[in-house]
């Protein structure tokens, strides 16, 4: 694989570099990630910062589980084998500062790993680590989204861990100690590429309108190759896959910024792959709200000034809450998933009899034994569009994999499922293979939940050498001020009558893009053209969007409008079965739901589509 060196100096005509311009590649958007994206941003000349975003709410869970195997651990283990152990040499001579929350539940054994590689190395980097974002001693003290007392925090089980979502502030105050290397615990994703530019710029943090563009950076890199064509809705446009870019950010002083990929690299920046991605995983683009700013995204405008470059701007902000958001986790019960793959005629039928009879029989041992039954089940038949409900096309299939989920509060409560399946490739329908995959594990369920903490009861530490030292964060107003009026005026929906409607796809019209937030989706919606937009606004109503995922939705659906890139954000609320690692269904985050979202039929005048 040829990587070219990647260089920015021919900006196209109007760009303002200003007097210094900072240049921040993302090589990690979740732990796991892909260890092509370090050697790429190595290639890009003027580089001066590399972030790293390994902690979605599921992976607090995971290091949760892998703390309790052992102690010493709670940290992405990645950073350290696959991008420290590796490139820390090349890294220092290019004097390329890294700022990662690869510290997970455990920052100051992250740093230890670390020290210990470049030991090894005879190398000597700088690591300022942040801490305090563990508020588990505090859970008294923690409210729900009104202020009020948390009075689900019983129900959700023995407390295993709390952490406080952290802003900027210390990730600035840890580069202005000379630091190489940033570890940070639970924070906002966006958050390190704020620090770097309040670091770099020396704005006042209450610049709220630069705070709120540097912000919208950080947010569209976080994912890594979701902002350079991963997950975008026209697929086959994206050219190699397998070296696909990864994010880079060249960032003015005016907290403008150019967002592009190394040279070489595969993937597709344009308005539309960075629009997907930030409307990714938000809910009301008016009030994003994060430590240091509460961001509105309504009127940001994405340019396209080259070749996989794009000009973003827009975004306003203003003055922060007095609280942080708390992710707790807590081990709640057990759970087991075993797939079986079923095919002949009428697999379907045959698959779904299968898991009834299973269920029966596995239920009958459970009273025997004088268990409860299961809390919680889940048949799903992948392959025959399950997760469509009553909007599934395919009726009939030779070929299903029946998955069934169970979850118990007792590890013995699964272990009939467990055992019991195997025999279903013997004693039930012909054309059975029992196990598919491979016999199933039964795994300890690790719940999370949010909850939030007045800012002022977190004390926040810097360590870095053999210093230690408070974070100031200030004293934040209590309440945010509301959102202005958007600047961008909706446009006019009303359609003459005697214009032609005919019933097309939503993919007609419109890009989309999937996440999740807890035990909520989101769903973010494009136009395609300009002239789609009042389509959009009309036709995609918050009831039909309701309706079309009514077998999965428990909640109520919400809509957001965004002018400014012709968009509108839907939130579902209670529709993933209870998110994250609690969630027995095969797809617990919501990715999928924009590309069934996209099949719905909505009706569009004729003459637009000639």
């Amino acid at each position: 694989m040829t990587v070219r060196p990647f260089a920015l100096d021919a900006l196209p005509a109007g760009t303002s570099q200003g007097p210094r311009q900072v240049h921040i590649g993302c090589a990690s958007g979740f732990w796991g990630d892909s260890q092509i994206a370090v050697p790429q941003l190595l290639t890009v000349p003027q580089l001066n910062y590399i972030v790293f975003d390994y902690l979605a709410e599921t992976t607090m869970s995971i290091l949760q589980r892998a703390r309790m195997r052992n102690a010493e651990l709670g940290y992405a283990t990645d950073f350290v084998s696959a991008v420290i152990r590796p490139h820390l040499r090349a890294l220092l001579d290019r004097k390329i500062r890294l700022v990662s929350n690869a510290g997970g539940l455990n920052p100051l054994g992250c740093r230890d790993a670390i020290l210990a590689i470049a030991q090894e190395q005879g190398l000597s980097p700088r690591i300022a680590v942040v801490t305090g974002d563990d508020v588990s001693a505090l859970s008294q003290r923690f409210t729900d989204a009104q202020g009020e007392p948390a009075r689900d925090l019983a129900d959700l089980g023995s407390l295993l861990s709390a952490n406080a979502y952290l802003g900027a502030k210390p990730i600035a105050d840890a580069l202005a100690l000379d630091a190489d290397i940033v570890i940070t615990g639970r924070g906002v994703d966006s958050a390190s590429v704020l620090g770097i530019a309040v670091h770099e710029y020396h704005w006042s943090w209450a610049d709220y309108n630069r705070l709120a563009q540097a912000s919208l950076a950080g947010h569209l890199i976080e994912c890594g190759a979701q902002a350079t064509g991963g997950l975008f809705t026209d697929w086959e446009e994206v050219p190699d896959w397998a070296n696909i870019g990864y994010p880079v950010v060249a960032l003015d002083g005016d907290g403008t910024f150019l967002l592009t990929k190394p040279a070489g690299t595969g993937g597709l920046v344009n308005r539309a792959t960075v629009a997907e991605q930030l409307l990714y995983e938000i809910g009301d683009p008016a009030a994003y709200e994060l430590p240091d700013v509460v961001c509105d995204f309504r009127d940001v405008t994405i340019a396209q000034v080259g070749t996989d470059r794009v000009r973003v701007h827009g975004a306003r902000g203003r003055a922060p809450s007095a609280r942080y958001k708390v992710t707790a986790t807590a081990q709640h019960g057990f759970q087991l998933a075993i797939m079986m793959a079923i095919r002949g005629q009428r697999a379907r039928a045959k698959a779904m009899r299968t898991a009834d009879e299973l269920l029966r029989r596995t239920r009958r041992l459970l009273s025997v034994e004088g268990l409860e039954d299961y809390a919680d089940v889940a048949v799903e038949l992948l392959g025959a569009e399950a997760m469509y409900g009553d909007h599934a096309r395919l009726s009939e299939s030779r070929e299903i994999v029946l998955r069934i989920a169970a979850r118990h509060m007792q590890r013995k409560g699964l272990e009939f499922l467990q055992k019991e399946s195997a025999s279903a490739g013997t004693s039930m329908g012909p054309g059975t293979r029992s196990h598919f995959g491979g016999r199933s594990d039964i795994q300890s369920v690790i719940r999370t939940a949010a909850f939030f903490i007045a800012k002022d009861e977190v004390p926040i530490w810097l360590d870095c050498g053999n210093a230690r030292m408070p974070v100031d964060i200030g004293t934040p107003d209590a309440a945010p001020t509301p959102a202005a009026p958007s600047t961008t005026a909706l446009p006019d929906t009303g359609i003459a009558d005697r214009d032609a409607m005919v019933p097309v796809p939503l993919s007609r019209l419109a890009y989309a893009r999937s996440g999740d937030k807890g035990d909520d989706a989101n769903i973010g919606v494009i136009a395609r053209q300009d002239a789609y937009w009042p389509i959009l606004l009309r036709e995609l109503t918050t009831e039909r969007v309701q309706d079309y995922f009514c077998h999965l939705v428990q909640g109520q659906v919400e809509r957001f409008e965004l002018p400014g890139t012709h968009a509108v954000n839907f939130v579902l609320r209670q529709s993933l079965g209870g998110g994250g690692s609690f969630s027995l269904r095969s797809d617990p985050l919501g990715k999928s739901y924009a590309q069934m979202l996209l099949d719905l039929e909505i009706p569009c005048p004729r003459s637009l589509l000639a």
